[in-house]
């Protein structure tokens, strides 16, 4: 490989860290908007453990939309140790670990999720896309919180299929 193409290639690794970075600070700004540019616009999948498959970016957005967004929810979504692989020079993999967290003022619940993504990028139009992105749960932890302020850990390790990260 030459100095250019090593070159185009450490700039498309940048590119799709930053999608990535933008894509989960979207999801914890509640920003559908940017949420949406972030997704391949005909034929992302997403597949998150917990959560119904969706084969169209508009579908999943308006599920975020209304779970993501409403009022009293606060997530963290921080994203790490970041693999990159490139199967050619306008296709890559990637795999991310999370660490999901959440406050759920109505539900009174506090959770914590380890969670892996495997995500697949495609460059179309001179940019890079998700085109798909997968998520497994690794662990979990739910504490509910009474009137008094203390919590109390109902849920430790596996994560119960109603627990889902966004």
């Amino acid at each position: 490989m030459g100095i250019e193409e090593r070159l185009q290639r450490l700039e498309d690794d940048r590119e799709i860290r930053d999608l990535k970075a933008r894509y989960l600070r979207a999801c914890d700004s509640k920003d559908p908007e940017t949420v949406r540019d972030c997704l391949l616009p005909d034929g992302a999948m997403i597949a998150y453990d917990g959560f119904p498959a969706f084969n169209n970016r508009d579908d999943f957005v308006a599920i975020y939309a209304q779970m993501g967004c409403a009022p009293g929810i606060y997530d963290i979504h921080h994203g790490a140790n970041g693999v990159i692989a490139f199967e050619s020079s306008n296709r890559a993999t990637g795999q991310w670990s999370l660490f999901f967290h959440n406050i759920n003022l109505a539900g009174r619940t506090l959770t914590q999720m380890g969670v892996e993504y495997d995500d697949i990028y495609v460059k179309q139009d001179g940019r890079w896309w998700i085109a798909e992105t997968r998520s497994r749960r690794l662990s979990c932890l739910v504490h509910t919180v009474d009137d008094a302020g203390q919590s109390n850990v109902v849920v430790m390790g596996d994560p119960p299929a109603q627990f889902g990260e966004a």
